[in-house]
């Protein structure tokens, strides 16, 4: 007559179900492993990209209507800072820069067209730009100045003379009414109209 005998749990039993146990944890050290990477590398990333749009890039909304018909309201600008940083700015740039009014609705930016450098002598008669004398051919406009006449005024060392395209009536504030702005407040340069889709453009 056999006597019953209790499952005895041997060194191998225990062994397997250790190993199973430590296999039902792997697949969690796995997942967890990638969630820490995918992590490492967003936040690399936004990093990046905060530095970016620090010193390289950034990209820009328009508001109003001062620089029409070049650009027109809500278009968005793709805006080069970096070129600043090594160059200086141009005649005719399209540039951002920090509004420097002291009136209490100004904005933060204002986007304008660069029209003198330091040492030009700007002047604006009869509905006409002249730069160091010279009548200044604008195609980028399409009426003359209808605002009253302006100097001449020599532009002093480290500013810039801006005006917007829009020669309306009151379309635009720029140098007329703030003056030369500090070259420190020019940020960067608007390179393209990156939206609407249909107007994307080079500028």
């Amino acid at each position: 007559m056999s006597r019953f005998q209790p499952e005895q749990r041997t060194d191998r039993t225990a062994r397997t179900g250790s190993h199973r146990r430590s296999e039902s944890g792997k697949p969690r050290a796995r997942w967890l492993d990638e969630l820490l990477d995918w992590a490492k590398t967003l936040g690399v990333a936004l990093v990046i990209v905060l530095l970016a749009n620090r010193f390289v890039f950034n990209l820009s909304t328009v508001e109003g209507q001062s620089m029409e018909p070049t650009l027109e309201q809500h278009e968005w600008l793709f805006i080069n800072k970096i070129g600043y940083r090594i160059g200086e700015p141009e005649r005719g740039d399209i540039v951002i820069l920090k509004d420097p009014s002291e009136q209490i609705d100004r904005k933060q930016f204002l986007v304008k067209r660069v029209i003198g450098l330091p040492g030009d002598t700007v002047e604006i008669r009869a509905g006409q730009l002249y730069v160091n004398g010279l009548q200044t051919v604008e195609s980028y406009t399409d009426v003359n100045i209808e605002d009253s006449d302006y100097g001449p005024e020599t532009i002093a060392e480290g500013q810039y003379f801006v005006m917007g395209d829009n020669r309306r009536a009151g379309a635009s504030k720029d140098s007329r009414s703030f003056k030369p702005v500090p070259r420190a407040l020019i940020k960067g340069e608007a390179q393209f109209i990156l939206w609407p889709i249909a107007k994307m453009n080079k500028l």
